[in-house]
Order: C-alpha cells, then structure tokens, then sequence
C-alpha cells in the first residue's frame, strides 16, 4: 500500500510537492479508510482542478514511478533518453521523486534523482524501528564520476551493479539477474500500479483496448462475472455481456483468435445483439475502465486513472468509487488515485481525500482539502468549490 510520494520537476510540477494517503487520527472515520500497522491511509484519493492545471501531472510520478521500477532495464538502450519531462523553465535541473510503501508489513522508502540521460541517486531503505535502514544505495556525486554502490540484504552483484547503464533502476537490473529480493518488488511496482497515463498523457479509446480487455475476461471468469453484473446495474440497456471468439489474419498472413465484446439487449421475450464497436462511448469506456480496476481490486494495489470520468455520466461515479469501500469487493484494500472533471465527487469524499490542483505563471501546485484553514467538517465543499472559495477552477 502507498503512503505518499513526493517530487520534483516533473513536467509543470517544479518546487516538491507531496501527494499523501495517510490520514490523522483526527478526521472523521469513512468506509475508505485502511488501517494497518499502525497505519491509517486512504484507500480514494480524487483529484480535481481546471483544464491544464496539472491534474495528470500530479498522478504521473505514480505511473513513472512503477514504471521505471520495473520495467527501464528491460526496455531502455544504453543511450536511450529517460522518457519523462522535467519542467520547461528547468531543463537543465535534476528530477527527484521520494516514494514511502507497505509491503507485507513492512515499509519501505524508495528514492530517486535522475535527469534526462541517466540516474544520479537510487537507494531503498526499510523500517527497521523508528529509524529506516538502508538495502542499497547507488549514487555519483558528478556527472563525470563513477557510481559508488552498496548494499545489504539485497542479493544482486556487486560487480554487475557497477556496470549497470546509468539509464535503468537496480530494482529492475537484479530482477531480470534472477534477484528474488529484487521479485518482491517488481511485483509490487510492474504488477500491482495499473494505470492509463502515458508519456503524452492519458490512453485515448481505441478498437485495440475492447480487444484486449476482451481477452483479459475471457481468461479471468471472476473478473468477467463482475463485469456483467456491474454493467448491466448501471443501466446501459444491457441484459449481459458475451465474448464471440473469432479469427482474424495478422498482418504477417498468420490466424490469430480474438474475442469480441458483443452487447445482449432485451425486452421481455424480445432480444438483440450488438456488437461493442457499436456500443455508446460510456459503454465502451467502462468496459475498458473496469478490465483496468477489477484485478486491482481482487489483488490488491495502485489504480492510477486519468479522467475516471470520461464519457461517464455523473451518478456512475459513486457506484465505481464503492467498489473500494466494502470487504467484499476490495479484500485485499486496494487503492485508487484518479483525475476528474466532475465537481459532484465533492459530494462523495471527505476533504482528506481530495486534492486541488491550480497553476499559476505555468508552475502548477496541488493542496489537499483538509490543508486548508477554515473547512469544517460538515461543509458543502461542492458548493464552495462552484462558488470559487477553494481555488481550483478554470479562470473565465
């Protein structure tokens, strides 16, 4: 489970700005709270503001985060630039991310530093006590200079880490060395953070997402019942859900099967079948939404999603946003942080499960609600955002 990130110029993000899931004891207790090891944190985080303030820049360094964990060793070149922006006004300056995690029991921080072209500083340490002790460190004080590395119960080389390329994570180099301490966290980061924020942004429909999501049901029979279910609930005029298998011929001339999302409606006796390229978008969008959502919360982890709202209409949000509340439907207290344009989730969360995101002269800042002075507890935050007293919205 995530505690909080913080970082550093990162892409309109410039001074440290934090994004946390722990709450006080103070706060009034809600059916989206977790609470382990002594631990209270939120299981829903939203995240709100006008158009190009920032809303996916906040949630990104999740996404980056998870990504390079797990994945930069594998699909980085030697030479090939790190794929992420630091902020426009400071490209020459350093990016910095420090992430805080539970992870069976035991917490872990993970920090990084790096530029465009390769990492500076990595290093993971765990709680011991109250103190946190270190499992590596990887660190040049120049650009010029060599890495110096170390490392205690970790079981990764010396010797192949110091020749690691500077473009690529430990955790990810150990892991594909056949590290099983390296396992654990690549489970973590690679499998566990599903998102849909990409380099240029959020993943826009496509044909290709229904396919796969497709196929992700048709393999996973609990995540396909609960799909049915949900979908047909939200009143879509859909009575089920099937999946046609069907062949189709690659581009190389070869037969491949896919299945096909196809849409049963009915009336009485009365039925018929609709094929999901012809579907409303908001079906479409849920279908894709829920292929993102449904593993995470039968395994446990991160959704990290752009725009939840898209193509949704308003009063399906409290029914997605529920399937994290109860035992049921989230055993495993999986979490969720996303982007939306719907003031209406005001009226949903409590202030500590709320950010608001603002920029200003280009440089975007982001503040929870329970930041702010003067908000009680039983305020209408729904009204005082439309009526502009929280910030956050668009200047027109």
């Amino acid at each position: 489970m995530i505690k909080n990130i913080s970082f550093s110029n990162f892409y309109s993000f410039y001074e440290e700005t934090l994004v946390s899931f722990e709450v006080s004891q103070k706060p009034s207790k809600s059916l989206y709270d977790i609470n382990i090891e002594n631990n209270r944190l939120n299981k829903v985080v939203s995240v709100i503001g006008a158009n190009g303030s920032g809303k996916t820049g906040l949630i990104r360094p999740f996404a980056f985060i998870g990504w390079f964990i797990s994945n930069s060793y594998i699909e980085l070149k030697p030479d090939d630039l790190i794929p992420y922006h630091p902020h426009s006004f400071y490209k020459d300056n350093n990016t910095t991310f420090s992430i805080n995690f539970i992870l069976a029991g035991i917490e872990y921080k993970y920090n990084l530093t790096l530029n465009k072209s390769q990492v500076l500083h990595e290093s993971l340490y765990e709680k011991t006590s109250k103190l946190f002790s270190y499992i590596f460190i990887r660190e040049r004080n120049s650009i010029d200079e060599e890495f110096e590395y170390k490392q205690k119960n970790f079981d990764f080389q010396v010797k192949i880490a110091n020749k690691m390329k500077d473009n690529a994570s430990i955790i990810s180099a150990a892991f594909m060395n056949d590290s099983e301490d390296a396992k654990k966290f690549i489970d973590f980061f690679g499998k566990s953070f599903v998102f849909n924020v990409t380099l240029s942004g959020r993943e826009n429909y496509s044909e290709q997402g229904l396919i796969d999501s497709a196929k992700y049901f048709k393999q996973n029979s609990k995540s396909l019942e609960q799909m049915i279910k949900i979908i047909c609930e939200l009143d879509l005029g859909l009575n089920s859900v099937e999946l046609d298998e069907v062949e189709i011929k690659t581009p190389e001339g070869q037969l491949e099967k896919i299945y096909l999302p196809i849409g049963v409606h009915g009336e009485n006796e009365k039925q018929f079948k609709l094929p999901f390229f012809e579907e409303s978008s908001g079906t479409k969008s849920l279908f894709v939404l829920l292929r993102r959502l449904l593993p995470v919360l039968q395994s446990g982890g991160l959704a990290i999603i752009d725009e939840i709202d898209n193509d949704l209409h308003p009063h399906m949000l409290p029914v997605i946003l529920e399937l994290f509340k109860f035992e049921h439907t989230n055993p495993k207290n999986a979490q969720i942080i996303f982007t939306c344009n719907t003031p209406e989730v005001l009226n949903i969360l409590k202030k500590h499960q709320v950010y608001l995101v603002e920029k200003t002269d280009l440089h975007s800042e982001a503040w929870r609600l329970d930041e702010m002075s003067g908000i009680r507890v039983d305020d209408n935050l729904y009204a005082k955002y439309y009526a502009g007293a929280l910030g956050a919205t668009p200047n027109i």
